[in-house]
């Protein structure tokens, strides 16, 4: 992995694990054969170097997959505009690594309840199993396998950091 630039700016390990577990929201981008890039916003849960994500059986993401597997994947944590400095106070994770689709039914079972939870926290176990098993031929369930993590933050959030 390349070397961040503006190193000061690198948010830690454990900041970027927060970052991803306080979200519900980011970008998967892809890049197949034909080297074209396709980037996606999409629903994820993140649980132990592992991004799950669910999706439709078939689609242009499942083929780019099936050429190149790996992908890297996007998640903005705060975005604030300050107009009259020209600049925005942001804050991002970005991660690397390979994507596979899961096959083995305990897998999938284990990744469909742990975005279950995630998404509905307050549904019931019994409601949560109803739901997974009226879809459960119709889902397919994506594993982030994760690389590298890197994050980074404008400068002023740094300054903020240290001034308390």
């Amino acid at each position: 992995m390349k070397k961040m630039r503006r190193s000061k700016q690198a948010l830690s390990n454990e900041k970027c694990i927060e970052i991803l577990n306080n979200n519900t929201s980011g970008v998967l981008a892809l890049c197949g054969n034909q080297m074209e890039p396709y980037a996606l916003p999409i629903s994820y849960v993140y649980e132990d170097q592992k991004i799950y994500f669910h999706c439709s059986k078939s689609g242009y993401k499942l083929d780019l997959m099936k050429e190149n597997n790996q992908v890297s994947f996007c998640v903005i944590d705060q975005d604030v505009i300050v107009p009259e400095k020209y600049t925005t106070y942001f804050r991002s994770v970005i991660v690397f690594g390979n994507i596979h689709m899961l096959e083995n039914d305990d897998e999938k079972q284990h990744a469909i309840e742990t975005l279950a939870i995630k998404y509905s926290p307050d549904e019931s176990i019994q409601n949560r199993q109803e739901e997974i098993k009226k879809f459960w031929k119709a889902l397919c369930l994506l594993e982030l396998d994760i690389k590298d993590i890197t994050g980074k933050q404008a400068i002023e959030l740094v300054d903020k950091r240290n001034e308390g």
